[in-house]
């Protein structure tokens, strides 16, 4: 039992640590920022989650201390040592994370690690009076938690005594570590994303375990993108800008659409339904003809994280990251959600799943989402209705209670990602023998079944839906020799807000959502860098990319190639003219790497 108190009394003086460091952080850097006292309770119970399994990690050592003195007496100066390397670390993390934020508007991350090299960017910042007070600091939070832990928690009883129960009361505290430091028993594990609950970034950051921060990030590094600096600056632009490729001008002669304003724009991504699997989608089909359909639209990437970026930013995807995965990254980008907001929309999103699964909640409340649902808001049966959580005809029933619940706003942009067409593949309907093609029958249902009762209200008359995929998959017929199959998703629009409709056959990516869309809003879009408008008459050189494990597929009017930046090489080749093409390729990844560094 004195162990377990030992043990007891040192997590949650670590825990206390973090809570006050966290008081420290919103005092030291609140000027400028909207904050009241009871956002300090709001900050602490939202970012308890992180602690918690945080405070894990460093109870580890203590706690193989204390199965050690079964046996052997745990001489004092061990205590000593260890207090002394978490009191110095977390006084470290803590004055630098508090120091550098006012500079940054980030949480403390391994990015510093690169002024070590170069002390002089740190001195030549700031005075030499402000680092001299900034030691002082570190000096006298050293302290001060180093006397905490010496204090509180003691020393381990030497050993004595049957050690058979103790040793099993040991080994039955094991899987609390794994579940804990996991961060539970769902898909995702702990990750910054899952503190996040306000539209004040402040807030959100204050949340955020600066000492997991630091952990994470070193995990999560950009790598070396110095492998993708293929040509001058100079030539990167003149292939991409001057050839057409990325343009921010949008230049149409008509809208397609009935009006700029639509009360109600809803972006559904539909889980891994690539075009492959049009013949067992009839309703999705139908509903091309009745709406905006671009025909050669092709996915980024080949992950829901990286999707969803792709499509709600027009940020491009890269080959060996995700940049939702990178809070500090991910919330510098645009959002469709955050330009429509500052236009009186009321934004909201829709997921099924685990909304902290790689770090989607930072990623959608940093952009401009302002509620978010998830598996947690809906019931228990509910949520065990699939294995990914929420089952797609109960999410669209919702999404559409969402839509005609009165006392809304005006105008409303929802956001809504499927989840039952992803393995394994759990839906309640057996209409077709392979279950994988089963899950998009009834993905197409569910899709036919929520436009059939939206249209039976007056709302459809001023809806404008865009349906698109997240990505394609590789199955049956399709693989990865066929990126060209692989790769092609759907993309229409629908809803009274439709003029008329027509089909747009020009070759693009689903990054081109966000400039094509807002441009037929009247909306600038110069932000969003690499989103085109497909229906300006700047866009000349009409292009598709997608990548995944460092190799980048490309297509264009002379045809498609797919290559590899490990092996240096063309890998695949279907173009007249892959010379140029790789040329393209490696200009695109080179300017793109290189702004997702700057950010």
């Amino acid at each position: 039992m004195e162990r377990l108190l030992y043990l007891i009394r040192f997590y949650v003086l670590t825990l206390l640590v973090f809570v006050v460091a966290k008081a420290v952080f919103m005092l030291a850097d609140g000027d400028g920022h909207d904050v009241v006292f009871s956002d300090f309770f709001a900050v602490t119970g939202h970012g308890m989650s992180l602690d918690l399994s945080t405070a894990l990690y460093f109870l580890i050592i203590p706690f193989l201390a204390s199965v050690a003195s079964l046996w052997v007496n745990i001489p004092k100066w061990f205590f000593a040592t260890y207090h002394t390397i978490i009191a110095t670390a977390f006084a470290l993390a803590f004055v630098a994370d508090t120091s550098i934020y006012p500079f940054w508007g980030f949480k403390l991350d391994a990015s510093c690690l690169q002024y070590l090299s170069q002390p002089e960017g740190i001195t030549q910042s700031v005075s030499t009076g402000y680092l001299l007070l900034r030691l002082l600091f570190f000096l006298i939070a050293a302290t001060v938690i180093f006397l905490a832990y010496r204090h509180v928690c003691g020393k381990l009883p030497a050993p004595r005594g049957a050690k058979i129960k103790p040793l099993l009361l040991h080994i039955a505290l094991i899987p609390v570590f794994i579940i804990g430091i996991r961060g539970g028993i769902n898909e995702s594990t702990t990750n910054i994303g899952q503190v996040y609950y306000s539209q004040n970034q402040f807030l959100n950051h204050s949340a955020v375990n600066p000492v997991f921060s630091f952990l994470y990030s070193l995990s999560h590094q950009l790598g070396d993108m110095s492998q993708y600096d293929f040509m001058s600056s100079s030539e990167c632009q003149r292939l991409l800008a001057d050839g057409g490729v990325f343009t921010t001008e949008s230049l149409i002669a008509d809208t397609l659409l009935t009006t700029t304003r639509p009360e109600n724009i809803v972006i559904i991504l539909m889980e891994s339904a690539g075009e492959q699997f049009a013949s067992v989608m009839p309703r999705l089909q139908q509903l091309k003809e009745e709406g905006i359909c671009f025909s050669r639209c092709h996915a980024n990437s080949w992950r829901t994280d990286r999707g969803t970026v792709c499509t709600l930013s027009g940020y491009p995807s890269f080959p060996s990251l995700s940049v939702m995965k990178m809070p500090q990254k991910s919330g510098t980008l645009p959002s469709i959600a955050r330009t429509l907001s500052a236009e009186g929309y009321q934004t909201s999103f829709l997921y099924g799943g685990d909304i902290n699964f790689t770090n989607m909640r930072s990623y959608l409340v940093s952009t401009g989402w302002q509620q978010i649902t998830s598996m947690d808001d809906f019931t228990l049966s509910e949520r065990s209705s699939a294995q990914w959580g929420v089952r797609d005809d109960i999410t669209f029933k919702h999404l559409l209670g969402e839509m005609t619940h009165e006392g809304h706003a005006a105008r409303r942009l929802f956001g809504y990602s499927t989840l039952s067409s992803h393995e394994p593949w759990d839906v309640p309907i057996h209409e077709n023998s392979d279950e994988v093609y089963n899950a998009f029958v009834y993905l197409d249902k569910c899709l036919g079944n929520f436009v059939d009762s939206l249209k039976q209200t007056p709302l459809w008359q001023n809806t404008l839906i865009i349906i698109t995929a997240d990505h394609g998959i590789r199955y049956g017929s399709v693989s990865r020799e066929m990126p060209l199959e692989q790769t092609h998703v759907p993309m229409l629009w629908i809803g009274g807000a439709v003029k008329q409709p027509v089909t747009i056959s020009t070759l693009c990516n689903q990054t081109d959502l966000a400039a094509t869309l807002l441009s037929q809003l009247g909306l600038d879009h110069s932000d969003f860098s690499f989103s085109r408008d497909v229906l300006s008459a700047t866009y000349t050189h009409p292009t598709a990319v997608h990548n995944y494990y460092n190799a980048q597929w490309i297509c264009d009017s002379t045809g498609h190639i797919v290559y590899d930046f490990d092996a240096k090489r063309i890998t695949q080749n279907n173009s007249t003219a892959p010379d140029s093409l790789v040329l393209l390729d490696k200009a695109i990844i080179q300017i793109t790497t290189q702004d997702l560094q700057q950010r």
